[in-house]
């Protein structure tokens, strides 16, 4: 009278696994991990723009600073123009400049690397 049943799992084609997103998808979809991801290349690229930031603004600071604390410098004359002229009026432009371009590279690289990271995952 009592039978014996026996329960087997059936074997399903789909996986037990829930379907992941490519994380190129969720940032498309701007889901929280997408945000995650964006969020850590902004803070990158936030952290390198103060860094600049604080080089370059120390750097012309230090300059009038230098002119105070040594006044004898101030007296120093290139090509018949005082040199806090040439440092301050001729010379921080092109520096400028040139910081701006290596600047925008780092900032270019940082995308790329992220552009990267996220195609291999």
């Amino acid at each position: 009278m009592n039978e014996r049943k026996r329960v087997t799992v059936t074997r399903s084609t789909t996986s037990a696994r829930p379907r992941q997103y490519p994380v190129r998808q969720e940032i498309d979809e701007e889901t929280d991990i997408g945000g995650l991801y964006v969020g850590s290349l902004i803070r990158a690229q936030l952290r390198l723009g103060i860094t600049v930031c604080l080089a370059v603004g120390g750097t012309l600071a230090a300059i009038p600073a230098l002119f105070w604390i040594f006044p004898a410098v101030r007296d120093i004359r290139l090509f018949g123009v005082g040199l806090p002229w040439l440092l301050l009026g001729v010379l921080v432009y092109p520096c400028v400049v040139l910081v701006a371009w290596i600047l925008s590279r780092c900032a270019e690289r940082k995308e790329r690397e992220f552009a990267e990271m996220v195609d291999r995952l």
